[in-house]
């Protein structure tokens, strides 16, 4: 089963060159809907109310196989866009019916399937249909293109020449706090820096812009929150805990992204003993452009001994036994996490 990237379909939109079936997947819903447009846009040359058909859902498969196979109309190509079909729960007859639509593709029509709410992972083993409807896609000559988030490089350049584009400046220190702030998607990444550019006109996007105006991510906001761990700043810990369950963060993604952070230092508390390549190792462990993550805990971790990291990973599975018990008060039990987190750090003996 071969999965091709951004870097491919855009050849494919640039050279015209387009294969009979496209399946958009991935966690990028920002590009999926970008290239499902483009895709449709590039590939039908003649008018589009006649020669472009978008379905959304579940929908009556018989219209779906009437567009495709319809002739295009004063146009050398057609496009027909099906968004997030319910693959899942589908009947057999359905799913089996639009497995046996590529085999009826012809070189007029360009079909393009979206998955954006609906789950598709052809790559996981649980989800066959997503690997059956793959495979009948490259029979016919399709292609499965998964779109995830940008790297962060290349989200850096983007915030900054989309700054310069709107007549502001922001230099890429700025551009990689934002993406630490709100996150990696390109939807959110647009709409802040348009009310950014817009804010500041024509001026400067700072640090301080960006914490006057960005909302954060939970994922940034429980970060802050281990860093007041690390720093056995209790108090901090539990204002911003307060603020997170006063926002209805789930606490088990609190719990969750407090251990992450720890397994990041015992992660670079091994790369520092073997004297293994921090990047090298970020690659081995699977960290991808989050890579950070683990350069970051590996300027951190030297403040602590492993006795300290084992007593705060069996902290750590305590709180995460209690919160999965019946009738616990989530509140108190991770505030008890945070007080002992702190207090292990800081004095080296387990409470």
């Amino acid at each position: 089963m071969a999965i091709i990237f951004e870097d491919a379909l855009k050849k494919d939109i640039r050279d015209g060159n387009f294969a009979p079936a496209y399946i958009l997947f991935g966690e990028d819903a920002y590009l999926k809907k970008l290239y499902a447009d483009r895709i449709a846009e590039k590939s039908v040359d003649g008018d589009p109310f006649f020669n472009l058909h978008i379905f959304n859902g579940i929908c009556d498969l018989q219209l779906l196989y009437d567009a495709v196979n319809q002739y295009p109309l004063m146009s050398n190509k057609k496009c027909v866009v099906l968004n997030d079909y319910d693959i899942e729960h589908a009947s057999k007859s359905e799913f089996d019916g639009l497995i046996s639509l590529f085999s009826q593709l012809n070189e007029s029509c360009v079909l393009v399937l979206r998955f954006d709410s609906v789950e598709f992972d052809p790559n996981s083993k649980k989800n066959s249909k997503a690997k059956n409807i793959v495979s009948a896609a490259e029979k016919a000559g399709g292609k499965a293109v998964q779109l995830g988030h940008r790297k962060e490089s290349e989200l850096v350049k983007m915030l900054v020449d989309g700054a310069v584009k709107r007549g502001c400046k922001m230099e890429a220190s700025t551009a990689r706090f934002l993406l630490e702030t709100v996150g990696s998607d390109l939807n959110i990444l647009r709409n802040e820096l348009e009310k950014l550019c817009h804010f500041k006109k024509d001026g400067i996007i700072d640090r301080g812009t960006v914490e006057l105006l960005c909302a954060k991510s939970v994922e940034a906001s429980v970060y802050d929150l281990t860093k007041y761990i690390f720093s056995f700043d209790t108090a901090s810990a539990l204002s911003l805990l307060d603020n997170l369950f006063y926002t209805r963060v789930e606490p088990m993604i609190i719990l969750y992204t407090i251990s992450s952070s720890f397994v990041d230092l015992y992660r670079a508390a091994s790369v520092s003993k073997s004297g293994t390549n921090i990047t090298q190792a970020a690659n081995d462990f699977g960290y991808g452009k989050r890579a950070f993550l683990l350069e970051r805990a590996a300027k951190t971790v030297g403040r602590f001994d492993g006795k300290r990291l084992e007593y705060c990973f069996d902290a750590l599975i305590e709180a995460d036994r209690r919160l999965k018990s019946f009738g616990s008060d989530e509140r108190i039990i991770l505030e008890e996490l945070i007080v002992r987190l702190c207090y292990i750090l800081s004095k080296g003996v387990y409470v």
